[in-house]
């Protein structure tokens, strides 16, 4: 047999990359677990406050700012806030009056319908009226830039968004919610007065000695104290949710009407803790 005759060789088979041969397949990306999202939301918002809470003591503060904010957050409840106070201590002094009425102990009524004003309902009041005409205007403002690109532009810059905007405004509400609670204090005070004097046929004095009998200044205290807290959980609430809209303007929409029910359904929650340890600390007057 001559050499051109011999067969040919078999072709060689196709060479395969060992990088191929070796490394596996990327696993398809696990879809997020829908009962972690209330979690990851929750510690978001603790992050923004403690955020917040740090750049309070930062420079430059933004006072200018923080003037315009607390203006129009006081322009837009003073108001409402001196008119729903006045119904609200209403009812109260005619709900405790008629409960003491039956128990035969009317004296007291003044004593149990300012210290329900003074350490429950002015502090819910305000801060309720706050989260729902300040903090959703500052959750509005801020989502607005937001979908816009401001704040991504601020970031770009080397501007922080939370010291420049979002700390002027958590200032402001809390400023707000300690002077205005003493407003409604006082209004919600004058109210249940002139109903208990006028329609239960109360007498003045008996009204003035029964609040000097169980009042004490604790009590006043504690309610500029939640009324501080609930400002800044107003402001807080507002302010992340701003920062966070999904789905363009109707987004931003949808994140006001979430600011305010968090805020709500927040307030009603500390308010209690608050409550109650304020009642385990600080012991009665005369107890």
């Amino acid at each position: 047999m001559s050499i051109d005759e011999r067969p040919a060789p078999p072709p060689e088979p196709p060479t395969v990359p060992l990088d191929a041969v070796r490394t596996p397949p990327p696993a398809p990306p696990r879809p997020p677990n829908p009962l972690l999202g209330p979690l990851r939301q929750t510690g978001r918002l603790f992050a923004l406050t403690l955020e917040v809470l740090r750049a309070i003591f930062r420079r430059p503060f933004q006072f200018r700012e923080f003037i315009e904010q607390f203006w129009f957050i006081a322009s837009v409840t003073i108001l409402p806030a001196a008119l729903v106070s006045i119904p609200f201590g209403a009812v109260i002094a005619l709900q405790v009056g008629s409960l003491t009425q039956q128990l035969g102990a009317q004296s007291f009524t003044g004593g149990a319908s300012v210290l329900a004003v003074i350490q429950q309902a002015s502090p819910l009041i305000v801060s309720l009226l706050i989260a729902g005409a300040g903090g959703s205007a500052i959750c509005a403002d801020l989502g607005s830039r937001k979908i816009r690109e401001e704040l991504d532009a601020m970031e770009v810059m080397g501007v922080s968004p939370v010291q420049r905007l979002i700390v002027p405004r958590v200032l402001a509400t809390m400023s707000v919610a300690l002077l205005l609670n003493g407003l409604v204090s006082v209004v919600g005070t004058l109210g249940g007065y002139f109903l208990n004097i006028g329609l239960q046929h109360g007498t003045p004095g008996a009204y003035l000695q029964s609040f000097s009998a169980l009042a004490q200044l604790p009590d006043l205290y504690v309610g500029e104290l939640k009324a501080l807290v609930f400002g800044l959980i107003a402001g807080i609430v507002a302010a992340y949710r701003g920062l966070n809209p999904r789905g363009g303007p109707k987004g931003v929409g949808d994140a006001v009407n979430q600011s305010v029910v968090i805020t709500f359904i927040l307030l009603l929650v500390v308010n209690m803790a608050m409550t109650a340890v304020y009642l385990q600390i600080v012991p009665p007057k005369g107890g």
